[in-house]
C-alpha cells in the first residue's frame, strides 16, 4: 500500500465550517416570492463533516403545516486556490446553479453569493454561540438590491 504522506490536509478555513455541523431544529420565515405565498415553517438541518475533512455535507427538510415543503443538499468546502469558500446548493425546486455559491468569513458570519440566469442568490449563515445560528437566503436579479426569500434560526438538538 502506497504511503500517502504527501496528500493534502485540511486547512483551519476547511475546519472552520465544523461550527455548522450537527443535527439542528429551525424556525424559519419564508417570504412571498414568485415561488410561493410565504408564511412561518419549521427546518430540521442535519449537517456533517465529511471526505478527510474537506467538506460539509448539509441535508434540510423544511415543513408548513405539517407537509414537507421545502428540501436542499449543500456541499460547502474552502477552495485553496482562489481562497474562497464554496457552497454547492441543490433544492427540489429543482434549479441548479451553473458554479457554485462563492464568499468568505467575515467574523462569525459567512456569505456566499452566486448567480444564475433567474438572478443572484446570497446565502448568509451566521453563528450565535456554539448552540445556535442564524440563516437567511435573498435574491437579488442584479447582484445590488438583495431581498429576503428565507430567515431563519437554528437551535442545536443533538
Amino acid at each position: 500500500m502506497p504511503d500517502h504522506l504527501d496528500a493534502p490536509a485540511p486547512l483551519d478555513e476547511h475546519r472552520k465550517l465544523a461550527a455548522l455541523a450537527g443535527e439542528w431544529a429551525g424556525e424559519e420565515m419564508v417570504y412571498p416570492s414568485r415561488w410561493n405565498a410565504g408564511g412561518p415553517a419549521l427546518s430540521r438541518v442535519v449537517a456533517r463533516i465529511d471526505l478527510n475533512g474537506f467538506y460539509l455535507i448539509q441535508d434540510t427538510l423544511q415543513t408548513r403545516d405539517g407537509k414537507e415543503t421545502f428540501a436542499t443538499h449543500g456541499v460547502f468546502t474552502y477552495d485553496r486556490d482562489d481562497r474562497t469558500y464554496k457552497l454547492f446548493w441543490h433544492d427540489s425546486l429543482g434549479y441548479y446553479s451553473p458554479a457554485p455559491a462563492s464568499g468568505a468569513w467575515v467574523g462569525n458570519k459567512l456569505t456566499l453569493v452566486r448567480g444564475s440566469l433567474r438572478g443572484n442568490a446570497r446565502h448568509v449563515y451566521e453563528i450565535v454561540d456554539k448552540d445556535s445560528y442564524t440563516m437567511k437566503i435573498q435574491f437579488s436579479p442584479d447582484a445590488e438590491g438583495w431581498t429576503d426569500v428565507l430567515t431563519g434560526t437554528y437551535r442545536r438538538v443533538n
